[in-house]
């Protein structure tokens, strides 16, 4: 169940001497019956982090037109121009929510074929010898699916600039603003 809301209260309770919050939800629709559901239950999975307003799937389906068109343009496969605009303007994953650990692999995959990779966005970082194996390291990006507004705009202005660098067309700036302007946080 997701739900946005705010806290409103905290509070201990003495005999259990835990925390207890109260929150406030905005959503209504089948709040009691998922109440009714879950409100026995020993052990929930509650995570409790600021909002952040989600992009619209118009910029993500814009964003699949401007790398369709650059790829066409570059003579290169889709998937991989997808990876590098990912590459260049995404988010990286990040082992764990504290944002301070990039996830990096190592593998003796080559570029060419990591860069084709439709289910994980990668772009190499480094290489070494091991063993007498090439292993290459790439950092790991997320996918665009799960991004933000404020990070779908970064992606989404990133591959407009390296567009009308090849000459693409990209919406005009009035429609752009429009779209960027409703990505706002």
């Amino acid at each position: 169940m997701n739900l946005t809301g705010k806290i409103v209260g905290m509070s201990i309770n003495f005999l259990t001497k835990k925390f207890e919050l109260t929150v406030a939800v905005n959503e209504e629709d089948n709040l009691t019956a998922r109440y009714e559901e879950l409100k026995n239950e020993e052990l929930l999975d509650i995570r409790i982090k600021k909002y952040r307003a989600r992009r619209s799937l118009d910029a993500n389906a814009y964003f699949h037109v401007l790398v369709d068109k650059l790829a066409d343009k570059l003579r290169i496969s889709k998937p991989r121009c997808k990876n590098i605009m990912i590459g260049r303007y995404g988010q990286p994953f990040y082992i764990d929510d504290s944002e301070t650990a990039e996830a990096v692999i190592k593998t003796n995959i080559p570029v060419a074929k990591m860069l084709e990779n439709e289910s994980v966005h990668c772009m190499p970082c480094g290489q070494k010898v091991e063993d007498g194996k090439e292993l290459v390291f790439y950092k790991v990006f997320r996918g665009s699916s799960t991004y933000d507004t404020k990070e779908m705009s970064i992606l989404i202005d990133g591959t407009v600039s390296e567009c009308k660098d090849f000459g693409i067309e990209t919406l005009p700036p009035d429609e752009l603003a429009r779209m960027i302007n409703r990505w706002k946080v």
